[in-house]
């Protein structure tokens, strides 16, 4: 059975956290801008077990760290979320360039 090379995992991790840094400079709804944080991090994920694979294939550390980031992402979006629905309830809008017209 033959390994993927690392060059090709990290093209696709670089890949992700471009594309993820495309959408949360480019777009105005804060609903794909949290998605965009979401590939982000998911970028970083690949990056943490490809490395450690690699690095150091009898150990589980970067497995680890993976896990302790998805619990962090998951409750990330759980409070993003809630803060949408906040702001979407109060002003109907959640898009980024009415900002201005939702100060208090």
């Amino acid at each position: 059975m033959s390994q993927v090379p690392l060059s090709h995992i990290l093209m696709v991790s670089a890949a992700l956290f471009f594309i993820g840094m495309y959408g949360l400079f480019t777009r105005r709804n804060m609903i794909t801008m949290l998605m965009s944080v979401e590939l982000i991090l998911n970028s970083v994920n690949i990056n943490f077990v490809a490395f450690n694979r690699y690095l150091y294939p009898d150990k589980l550390e970067g497995v680890f760290f993976t896990l302790f980031v998805i619990a962090i992402a998951a409750a990330e979006a759980a409070v993003a979320i809630a803060i949408i629905i906040n702001l979407y309830r109060n002003f109907h809008s959640i898009d980024v360039e009415d900002a201005d017209e939702m100060k208090f």
